[in-house]
């Protein structure tokens, strides 16, 4: 087993009756990564996650954390793994450093360092000072997710799976999550599953997109990109004869809008090509170059971002599979 694989999924399969939650699931997870776990409500990354973490049985196929097989290590697997689940049930009555320690002792931290180990964790999460005494009801939606995370890091695991970790936050509760997250590069492993896509964007090394069960997509957003995303888009911001160069643009037979329309004859105009040819920048600037009166005031390369990248894997997936009549 490589050491420096923290977790290994192998031909994965779980089925709930006649339903298939997940099918044939296969990826690896390097030490010190972030990386996303994406799909439709229903794809089956509960599930996958739940298996991981030793919460269930696998029907079929092999999962492996830190190399030891979850299906025959399954103590020895939680004591690997910080798990916060999805909704991150917690006790109403209790204060925060109460549940903290309790949780502690339950992790089997030494008793003599349980204080101290309580108050890395929250230091971690920014608990220390502003929550620790509160009782968890008085908590905002995102202060108890802060907890649920500290709760995952007791007892210095190697990997920490966060189930939807940024569910129902507002924007700013969103943003110290992402800061409590990135904190985490590097120290841990993290597997993240999100249904908010620009949070995976933010934070991931790398993304697993799974659809009715079975892995669609993996790699960095780059490799995703080049593999899911056939055309590209190129931004030009001409000043003058703009009409010239969209009349050539339609005889090309590239895809294009107007993402600002000038309003005088002379005004700058924004222009977004959709093409196959977009990386080709220096075709562009000669067309504009070969136009009287057209200015190029600026040219720049539009990434696809990965809610582009998602919609492309899943249809992609759901086409490979649908019945042909």
């Amino acid at each position: 087993m490589d050491e420096n694989i923290s977790i290994s999924v192998s031909g994965l399969s779980k089925s709930y009756g006649k339903v298939s939650a997940i099918k044939n699931a296969n990826f690896q997870i390097n030490k010190g990564e972030i990386v996303g776990l994406l799909g439709p409500n229903g794809a089956g990354k509960s599930t996958t996650m739940r298996i991981i973490g030793g919460l269930l049985n696998a029907d079929s196929g092999t999962a492996t954390v830190c190399g030891l097989p979850v299906a025959d290590s399954s103590l020895a697997i939680k004591r690997k793994i910080g798990f916060m689940q999805e909704n991150n049930p917690l006790p109403e009555d209790l204060r925060v450093m109460e549940y903290l320690k309790l949780r502690a002792e339950l992790k089997e931290v030494d008793p003599r360092k349980i204080s101290a180990e309580v108050r890395r964790v929250m230091d971690l999460c920014d608990l220390f000072r502003t929550a620790r005494r509160k009782i968890i009801r008085t908590l905002s939606k995102g202060f108890k997710q802060r907890v649920g995370i500290a709760d995952a890091l007791i007892g210095s695991p190697e990997i920490i799976i966060l189930d939807e970790p940024t569910i129902g936050l507002d924007p700013h509760q969103i943003q110290g999550i992402r800061n409590l997250i990135n904190s985490l590069r590097g120290i841990y492993t993290v597997l993240i599953s999100s249904h908010i896509l620009s949070e995976i964007e933010r934070n991931c090394d790398r993304v697993i997109i799974i659809n009715h069960g079975r892995v669609v997509a993996m790699g960095t957003q780059a490799e995703l990109s080049a593999e899911f995303i056939n055309e590209n888009y190129l931004k030009l911001q001409v000043s003058g004869n703009s009409e010239h160069l969209i009349e050539r643009l339609k005889s090309s037979g590239d895809e294009y809008e107007i993402a600002e329309a000038p309003t005088s004859e002379n005004d700058d105009c924004t222009i977004l090509i959709k093409s196959k040819k977009a990386l080709e920048i220096a075709h562009y600037t000669k067309m504009v170059d070969q136009i009287s009166h057209c200015q190029l005031i600026g040219i720049n390369l539009v990434q696809p971002d990965l809610e582009a990248i998602f919609l492309a894997a899943t249809k992609r997936s759901w086409d490979e599979v649908r019945p042909t009549h």
